[in-house]
């Protein structure tokens, strides 16, 4: 098919038919026109090529656009080849928010605790110090031991009673012996599933075996009804107690252990025309500031340890003691022969010759 010049008219119709029908079936050959384009392309390509790759050397364009696509792309790119892998990242993404908000709350948690615990250090370092001045007051006959808190009081002239936060549930029995780091407090009196009511020995209720540390004298002190006072009725007037003697525990009475410290001697009041005297005495336990006392147990196979009585029965006792046979009498040594003295023994030879030389001669009949 040859591409004559257009003509007006009916021809001009028919040639751009014919120049469209041969476009889309690709059939004939190029215009005369552009038969160069494939080598201009070329020669194009090849000019920008050469231009790019002086820009790229001299200005490191490419490496940029390369950067630029690459950081554009890589998301593009990640998730159609790992669509798995973004769900499990959008995963973890959430899960890890979970995460860090439960340990922030944690967090929080422990540094108001931390705050708490910060702000009653100096409570807790006394309470600690405390506690091994409790430990270290121990008698040697204690078995164990149980620190509680005092949770009520109740301090007047008729009762000097406390209310302790340990009951049977912690093994507190009725008559148990209450100490604090310096002396004797008072004995459990009634007792409850959670607590337990202490009376002082400054009760006026209560009454104390003791005896005079200097001269083992024994007596009993009462309560006087204030928490810095004992009293000692029962002393006579001719007792041998001066202001400063130290009372302890006797061992009597079941409850206390021999020797454990009570109170000091201030008052000796004597007065001839009475039989007693009038004795004070200031407790060693601080019995109106104490927050914390000590609850006792004590070995029973100790002889130190108190004895508790029954109508007049003793309620403990060790069987295996029994009577030992009488040790035999000594006889006395014999006395030590001694050596002859020799002139005792010369003197003795001479009388015996001496009396035989002037023995008489018998006349014969």
């Amino acid at each position: 098919m040859r591409w004559g010049p257009a003509t007006s008219g009916s021809n001009s119709g028919g040639s751009a038919e014919r120049l469209v029908a041969g476009f889309a079936t690709g059939s004939g050959r190029p215009l005369q026109g552009r038969g160069g384009a494939p080598g201009f392309r070329f020669a194009l390509y090849a000019i920008v090529s050469i231009a790019c790759m002086i820009l790229d050397q001299r200005f490191n364009w490419l490496e940029r656009a390369h950067y630029i696509l690459q950081a554009a792309g890589y998301p593009v790119e990640l998730a159609v080849s790992s669509p798995v892998a973004a769900w499990h990242w959008t995963q973890k993404s959430f899960a890890t928010r979970d995460s860090l908000e439960a340990e922030n709350h944690r967090l929080r948690a422990r540094l108001r605790d931390l705050e708490l615990r910060s702000m009653r250090y100096d409570a807790l370092a006394q309470e600690n110090a405390a506690l091994l001045e409790l430990r270290r007051s121990l008698p040697p006959v204690a078995q164990r031991w149980l620190p509680a808190d005092i949770v009520n009081i109740q301090l007047d002239s008729l009762r000097q009673r406390v209310l302790i936060d340990r009951g049977t549930l912690n093994g507190v029995t009725p008559s148990q012996a209450v100490l604090d780091d310096d002396g004797v407090v008072g004995q459990t009196m009634h007792v409850g599933p959670w607590s337990a009511e202490v009376i002082l020995i400054t009760d006026p209720e209560h009454a104390l075996p003791v005896q005079v540390e200097r001269t083992g004298l024994r007596t009993i002190a009462v309560g006087a009804g204030d928490s810095a006072s004992l009293a000692l009725p029962y002393l006579p007037a001719n007792a041998d107690v001066h202001a400063g003697d130290v009372l302890v525990t006797s061992g009597l009475g079941g409850v206390f252990p021999a020797g454990y410290p009570v109170a000091r001697i201030t008052e000796v009041h004597k007065d001839t025309v009475e039989p007693l005297a009038h004795v004070r005495a200031v407790p060693f336990a601080h019995l109106d500031t104490d927050s914390e006392v000590m609850l006792v147990w004590f070995r029973h196979d100790n002889p130190a340890a108190p004895l508790k009585e029954v109508n007049g029965e003793l309620t403990t006792g060790d069987p295996h003691i029994q009577p030992l046979a009488a040790p035999a009498r000594p006889q006395p040594p014999a006395p030590a022969a001694t050596p002859p003295d020799p002139k005792n023994q010369r003197d003795s030879k001479a009388t015996k010759a001496n009396g035989k030389a002037k023995k008489p001669e018998q006349a014969p009949r």
